[in-house]
C-alpha cells in the first residue's frame, strides 16, 4: 500500500489521472499538474481535500515542472493530447506535448533523483498499429507512415518509452512504462466511444459507429487500470519494464459494444453506421501475461458490470436517477 508519499500526476485532471488521485489522496499528498483542457477533476471532491495541491501548468514549461517535481517520491506522467479527432487536427501540438513534455519531466526527476522512488510514463496501445492480436510487450511495434496524422500520437509515445527506458539504463532512474488498452468508466471526458455511446443512448438519440462497426477492441474498466498503475508503483521488479494493462476478456466489435450499451441503458436508440475515410485500428487485444507474472495484475471487472456502473454514473450526473 502506498502511504505517506508525495505523488505528482501530470495530466492529473484527466479521466485516468483523476481516478488515480481519488485512490491515493487519503494516504498521500497529491500534486495535480494540468492545463485543465479536459477536466474530470471537477466532477469530484478532490479540490476540497487538504492533501491535494493543484498546479495549472503546461508540461512544455520546464521551470514549472521542475518546481512541481521537487520533493516528490512518485511521478506519474500522463499529460498528453488525447482523442483521435484532436490528434488529427493538432499533430504538431500532439508531438510537442509528448516529446518536450516527457523530456522536461524526466530531466526534473533526474535532478530530484535522491527522493524519487518511481516514475511512470503513460504510453499507449496505439504503438501496435492497426492490427494487434494478443500482443505482448516485446512484440514489434509499428511506426505509422509519415504524413498520416493518426500515428503522430503513437510515434511520439513510442519515442517517450525509449527515452524513459534510457533514463533508467543510463542514469539509474526508477522508471516504468505502461501501455493502457481502451479504458472506460465513470468520469470519462472527451471523445471515447463508450462516453459517446452512453450519452447518446441515455438521450435516446442515434448511436453512430464508423463504417460497419467491425473494429475489435478489448475494453478495460477504470478501476482495473488504476489497480495496474498502483502495482507498477509498488512492485520492485517493475523498474525498467514496460507493461500492457488491459482486459482481454472485454473484447467485442464496436458495433456490438453499441448494441450492448443500448440494451443495458434500456434505450430506444438506433445504431447507425457512418463513413469514416481515415486510418483506423481494426484489431486491438492485449496479452497481459507479463503484468500478471511480475505485478500480480488481474482485471476484475467484466465488461457488462463495468458498463452498468458507467451507465449508472452518467444517469446520476444527468439527474435521471
Amino acid at each position: 500500500m502506498i502511504e505517506g508519499k508525495r505523488v505528482l500526476i501530470t495530466g492529473g485532471a484527466g479521466f485516468i489521472g483523476t481516478s488515480l488521485g481519488l485512490r491515493l489522496h487519503q494516504t498521500n499528498d497529491i500534486v495535480i499538474f494540468d492545463n485543465f483542457h479536459r477536466n474530470a477533476f471537477a466532477t469530484t471532491e478532490l479540490g476540497q481535500s487538504g492533501r491535494v495541491q493543484v498546479i495549472h501548468g503546461d508540461v512544455r514549461d520546464e521551470a514549472a515542472l521542475r518546481d512541481a517535481v521537487k520533493g516528490c517520491h512518485i511521478v506519474v506522467h500522463m499529460a498528453s493530447i488525447a482523442g483521435v479527432d484532436t490528434v488529427m487536427k493538432n499533430p504538431v501540438l500532439t508531438m510537442d506535448v509528448s516529446l518536450y513534455g516527457t523530456a522536461n519531466v524526466l530531466r526534473a526527476c533526474l535532478e530530484n533523483s535522491e527522493t524519487l522512488e518511481r516514475f511512470v510514463d503513460f504510453s499507449t496501445s496505439e504503438v501496435f498499429g492497426t492490427h494487434a492480436y494478443n500482443v505482448a510487450e516485446a512484440d514489434v511495434t509499428t511506426l505509422g507512415a509519415v504524413g498520416e496524422a493518426r500515428w503522430t500520437y503513437a510515434v511520439s509515445k513510442l519515442a517517450t518509452e525509449h527515452l524513459t527506458y534510457n533514463y533508467y539504463k543510463q542514469h539509474g532512474l526508477p522508471t516504468v512504462a505502461v501501455r493502457p488498452f481502451n479504458i472506460y468508466g465513470p468520469r470519462q471526458v472527451g471523445q471515447g466511444a463508450i462516453h459517446h455511446f452512453i450519452r447518446k443512448a441515455l438521450a435516446h438519440e442515434p448511436v453512430t459507429v464508423h463504417n460497419d462497426g467491425a473494429q475489435i477492441r478489448s475494453w478495460c474498466y477504470i478501476d482495473d487500470i488504476v489497480d495496474g498503475l498502483i502495482l507498477a508503483l509498488e512492485t520492485p521488479d517493475a523498474i525498467g519494464q514496460t507493461f500492457n494493462i488491459g482486459n482481454p476478456r472485454g473484447t467485442l466489435t464496436v458495433y456490438n459494444l453499441a448494441k450492448e450499451i443500448v440494451r443495458l441503458s434500456s434505450s430506444s436508440s438506433s445504431i447507425e453506421c457512418i463513413p469514416w475515410d481515415f486510418t483506423d485500428v481494426e484489431l486491438r487485444i492485449p496479452n497481459i501475461d507479463k503484468a500478471r507474472s511480475i505485478l500480480g495484475y488481474q482485471p476484475r471487472v467484466d465488461l457488462e458490470e463495468g458498463l452498468l456502473r458507467t451507465i449508472l454514473w452518467y444517469r446520476q450526473q444527468d439527474g435521471s436517477v
